[in-house]
């Protein structure tokens, strides 16, 4: 079955910088794209970036557009999600989905920024 898994969240201070990863099972990595997900305290659930399943074109929300970049390793089956620097409103437990028969999620991984 499919399984997602990230890690790499933690507290940072403002302008700091975080990697997060998604190793990604059950399904064949190389195929299909990998978004980024994040969701805040009362807020919703927000789209923040994706990349397609050669890793050849990639897509961004504007709020972090210049300060996050989205990788994809097709032979570690492995999703990052490069974070520079990273603002308060950054907070928020960020999730990886992959589009397959259905959506799936990892169980996320909390990003905290302040100081």
């Amino acid at each position: 079955q499919v399984q997602l898994v990230e890690s790499g969240g933690g507290l940072v201070q403002p302008g700091g910088s975080l990697r997060l990863s998604c190793a990604a099972s059950g399904f064949t990595f190389n195929s299909y794209s990998m978004s980024w997900y994040r969701q805040a305290p009362g807020k919703e659930r927000e789209f923040v970036a994706r990349i397609t399943s050669a890793g050849g074109r990639t897509t961004y929300a504007d709020s972090v557009k210049g300060r996050f970049t989205i990788s994809k390793d097709n032979v570690k089956n492995t999703v990052y999600l490069q974070m520079n620097s990273l603002k308060p409103e950054d907070t928020a437990v960020y999730y990886c989905s992959v589009i397959t028969y259905a959506q799936y999620w990892g169980q996320g991984t909390q990003v905290t920024v302040s100081s």
